[in-house]
């Protein structure tokens, strides 16, 4: 019979890589701001929010908070280069206002973390404790990365198109907080994990079905502004190349 602790290392490694992929996901966004030289209506803020939440579950990791926990620390550490070179990009191209949002939110995200930090060792002793308190600030984090898109969901729900929601992002939202609320729940049980993983998995899924709704409407919108657009100037629009 197989090992409860072989499988949820099993569920932890798969884990991983679907967060990989969470991570990755935005890649094609950036790459269109990097072809485009401008960041048009895109919103940095699940990439600030996902900056925080990896250097929490970081945190939460080392052996003197939350022991065993080297599946969170290594995929949370990857995370937060990923985050760090998406910021970068967004503050290249964002407008003078854009840059400086970007800035005073990580210095705020800076100071903030580094009283827990300091606060979790100095006054905390043994990792139960820094477990308890670490565990629900990532919670509370983690939970601001998944419905930080909500902000987007507003525009898509308005507009009626899907253009600033991309549809990966979605997905590996909604496939990483499944997986790792099935790895919460298996033996040893991490309330810490499951909480803020299985609110995740319910958020992925509302974008899923929101972009499910509005994706095809989107593109007869766009279809119908082409189409006013050739009847009034008699011209094709133009075409990216």
């Amino acid at each position: 019979m197989v090992n409860a602790s072989v499988i949820r290392n099993v569920i932890g490694i798969i884990g991983n890589v679907i967060s990989f992929g969470l991570f990755l996901s935005p890649a094609p966004t950036f790459y269109k701001i990097i072809k485009k030289k401008s960041v048009e209506e895109f919103k940095p803020d699940p990439y600030v929010a996902t900056v925080l939440n990896c250097a929490f579950w970081v945190f939460y990791g080392m052996p003197f908070v939350h022991p065993h926990s080297l599946l969170v620390v290594t995929i949370n550490s990857i995370g937060l280069v990923f985050e760090f070179v998406y910021l970068a990009i967004f503050f290249t191209y964002a407008t003078t206002k854009g840059r400086k949002k970007v800035v005073l939110y990580l210095i705020i995200e800076a100071i903030f973390f580094a009283v827990v930090v300091l606060v979790t060792m100095l006054a905390l002793h043994g990792t139960t404790r820094r477990s308890l308190i670490v565990g629900i600030l990532c919670d509370v984090f983690n939970i601001m990365m998944y419905v930080s898109p909500l902000t987007i969901m507003a525009k898509v729900i308005k507009t009626k198109s899907v253009k600033y929601m991309p549809f990966w992002l979605s997905l590996t939202n909604f496939l990483n907080g499944l997986c790792w609320t099935s790895y919460a729940l298996i033996h040893p049980f991490d309330l810490y994990v499951l909480i803020s993983n299985s609110i995740g998995a319910v958020s992925g899924l509302v974008q899923l079905i929101l972009y499910a709704c509005y994706c095809c409407r989107g593109e007869n919108n766009d279809d119908v502004k082409k189409s006013t657009e050739l009847q009034v100037t008699g011209m094709p629009p133009d075409v990216e190349a």
